[in-house]
């Protein structure tokens, strides 16, 4: 590469081996966390996960901070509900597999469009929709309209926490689009930065704020994102040095 590291940004915290492996590529990341989840399980929430419990329930997870509050909140038992679950791949998908036997998870999708689409074609009479207090209104919309009841149990709150960036950033890792709306709060974008987004639903808030080029991770998990820029900046430091 050359002489001049590449410089990220990352919304969300990383571990420390995923940063590394940049660095050894002469990316930097810092990481400054645009958005705070708190768990917000209500005791009527809390009542009905446990009635669920003992259910054979349909249940839909489409972020980490609903499955593990979710987990939390379950009585405690040797053997988790038999739900029959649908979840966003990724780092969600990866959560719910620690939790329940690979067999009860019905269905994947890359997003909540696709899943909401799965769950139609699969028939289900109805849904038990664990989500946060800004969640987004596709699967719930798209399920209603095909007459899929679909209960939803807010059981985590996400707060924006705006920074100021004084520094310039090659590219800028979005994890979310609350945390989009949190950064550019605060800050633009210089024209040159790239913005690298989880999924489709992020980038299309993020071009809501920028004409940025805009890049979005082959699959929505948080160190395949990181991946797509160490390959991004490699590729484009390599063309540049055989120019």
């Amino acid at each position: 590469m050359k002489d001049e590291n590449v410089h990220i940004l990352s919304t969300r915290p990383l571990d420390t081996a995923v940063i590394e492996k940049a660095a050894y590529q002469h990316i930097n990341i810092d990481t400054i966390s645009f958005i705070e989840v708190k768990k917000m399980v209500s005791d009527d929430v809390s009542k009905r996960i446990n009635n669920l419990a003992n259910e054979k329930a349909a249940v839909v997870f489409t972020s980490m901070n609903a499955v593990e509050t979710v987990v939390e909140t379950l009585p405690v038992n040797p053997f988790m509900p038999d739900w029959k679950i649908y979840c966003i791949g990724g780092a969600t998908f990866t959560l719910v597999k620690k939790y329940w036997p690979y067999h009860q998870v019905a269905l994947t999708a890359k997003n909540a469009t696709e899943l909401a689409k799965k769950i139609i074609n699969d028939e289900v009479e109805r849904v038990a929709f664990f989500c946060g207090n800004k969640r987004r209104e596709e699967l719930p919309d798209l399920l209603s309209q095909q007459n899929v009841p679909v209960e939803e149990l807010v059981v985590y709150e996400t707060i924006e926490t705006p920074v100021t960036v004084q520094q310039f950033y090659h590219g800028v890792l979005f994890f979310s689009p609350s945390a989009v709306h949190s950064f550019f709060l605060n800050n633009q974008a210089a024209e040159e930065t790239i913005f690298f987004a989880i999924g489709d639903t992020t980038a299309n808030t993020i071009k809501q704020f920028a004409k940025n080029n805009i890049i979005v991770s082959d699959f929505p998990a948080k160190d395949q994102l990181v991946d797509k820029a160490i390959k991004y900046f490699s590729e484009r430091a390599l063309a540049s040095n055989e120019a």
